[in-house]
């Protein structure tokens, strides 16, 4: 930005974020950014979708089919837009995000907002590769911000074991070290809910004297949102309330979190990709207290205005996926 403050700049500015531009609309958490986006009825919402893509976009949005290796493609979609949110796939080619930010400086962009890092952060597997993109997005001129909100609730409690322990189908459940750590975690309508929130607020304030909440109050620095600060165990405890199960209905195993992670390192080495979950999921509950955001960092719930959730109505959800036969690792985008 030219400077701190709207009045500042030059004519024609407007201080709002209206065309937003999301790749992953209809992905697991994409499709709640969408919706809560176009519910606030202040962005028009474009997709970049790939040619040929089946995968079924909220309605409300405005399709762009993209090449992700023709760069002209990219910066052709992405021309006229103020606002880049990218939901990747954990699995998603690792040059992906690089042609985004590339094509998203090309055409113009210039707030690559709301890069939805998830658990990823988190784990302290991966913020080095993400360092690098918001280095790279720094250096084209624009400016970014990180939504950190854990892992995702009833996705992840779904997972299976690699995930947060729980195996549904033989009603078995590995507790990491004692099962009583506690991390921050969200759910995807509340990350939705939190990204709606930002990009509606103004982006700087009018002037020296406008103490308002602004979008430029967290640019190139990360947003903390959660909805629950929970153990394994409230979870299960959780589980039980909705169900009806009993403790003794269920196997219980222990395993060390050092050993989990070291184990789902080497599957990854030995070419087993499932193996970064289990070492990603075993790495936040380390009994260090890094999964634990909200006592280190503080979060933003408040002064965005976000809801307080009921953690048995996510764990009802959850249970509904579990009954459609849900499969998480073949259902995400």
């Amino acid at each position: 930005m030219a400077s701190n403050y709207a009045e500042l700049q030059p004519s024609g500015f407007t201080n709002q974020i209206r065309r937003v531009a999301i790749v992953g609309a209809g992905g697991s958490v994409g499709k709640h950014i969408v919706q809560e986006l176009l519910k606030t009825g202040k962005h028009t919402v474009t997709a970049l979708t790939r040619t040929g893509s089946q995968t079924k976009l909220p309605n409300g949005v405005q399709p762009v089919y993209v090449n992700y290796d023709d760069e002209a493609s990219l910066v052709s979609a992405l021309e006229g837009q103020e606002c880049l949110i990218i939901t990747l796939s954990v699995m998603a080619p690792p040059d992906t995000q690089s042609k985004l930010v590339q094509a998203a400086a090309r055409a113009g962009v210039k707030i690559r907002d709301a890069k939805l890092l998830g658990g990823l952060v988190n784990s302290g597997l991966n913020w080095g590769r993400w360092r690098d993109a918001f280095d790279e997005i720094e250096k084209t001129g624009a400016s970014w911000i990180a939504i950190i909100c854990g892992f995702w609730y009833e996705h992840s409690l779904v997972l299976g074991p690699d995930g947060f322990g729980f195996n549904f189908s033989e009603k078995k459940l590995t507790l990491f070290d004692d099962g009583n750590t506690k991390i921050n975690i969200s759910t995807q309508v509340q990350v939705g809910r939190a990204v709606a929130t930002l990009l509606s607020l103004k982006v700087l304030p009018e002037n020296e004297h406008d103490q308002s909440l602004t979008v430029s109050r967290w640019l190139n620095k990360p947003v903390f949102i959660s909805s629950f600060l929970l153990s394994q165990k409230d979870m299960f405890e959780s589980w039980k309330r909705v169900t009806g199960d009993k403790e003794d209905d269920w196997t219980i195993e222990y395993e060390p979190t050092l050993e989990r992670h070291q184990r789902g390192l080497e599957r990854v080495k030995n070419g087993d990709r499932s193996g970064f979950v289990e070492a990603m999921y075993s790495r936040v509950f380390f009994p260090n207290g890094d999964g634990d955001f909200e006592h280190k960092y503080g979060l933003a719930n408040t002064i965005l205005g976000l809801p307080t959730e009921g953690l048995d109505e996510q764990t009802k959800n959850a249970k509904d996926m579990v009954d459609r036969g849900h499969n998480y690792m073949t259902n995400r985008t």
